[in-house]
């Protein structure tokens, strides 16, 4: 029996880094990340201030952002690092609870965590209460009618 526990135990080592991989993964590279938001800002910052936008010599838009500031951005989110050195920090961060600023609040995720929280309790525990409320009376009338349709 202790051995199950052991095994159990450390099966919690591996399902971590999966889970964490994934989310790192999907955060990482699905679009829209925080590279495309902060450069989608600054065109439509420079669309608002410069009028209707035209096409340059060079075929981008005249309100596409120059290369190097493109690169600075890059570099302010750290997607300049190899991917193994930003999951690295991110996966420090995470463990010490440094969930960072939320890209569409410009909030600290945790507060934005925490005004959410009540309504997750009420639902979570709603949740619970009616698949208790129904799963246990079937289950006891199942067990007590064996055998039968």
């Amino acid at each position: 029996m202790t051995a199950y526990f052991i095994r159990r135990f450390l099966l919690i080592i591996p399902t971590f880094i999966g889970i964490t991989l994934a989310v790192f993964v999907v955060m990482q590279f699905v679009p829209g990340g925080p590279v495309e938001r902060q450069i989608m800002r600054y065109q439509m910052a420079a669309m608002t201030e410069g009028g209707a936008s035209g096409v340059s010599a060079t075929g981008r838009g005249s309100n596409a952002l120059p290369e190097e500031q493109i690169e600075e951005i890059r570099r302010y989110y750290g997607f300049d690092k190899p991917v193994h050195v930003r999951y690295a920090a991110w996966l420090w961060k995470v463990l010490h609870l440094d969930l960072g600023t939320s890209y569409i609040y410009q909030d600290p995720v945790w507060d934005v965590i925490k005004s959410r929280f009540p309504v997750s309790i009420f639902l979570g525990l709603t949740g619970f209460i009616l698949s208790y409320v129904v799963c246990v009376p079937l289950g006891v009338a199942k067990a007590v009618r064996h055998g039968s349709r």
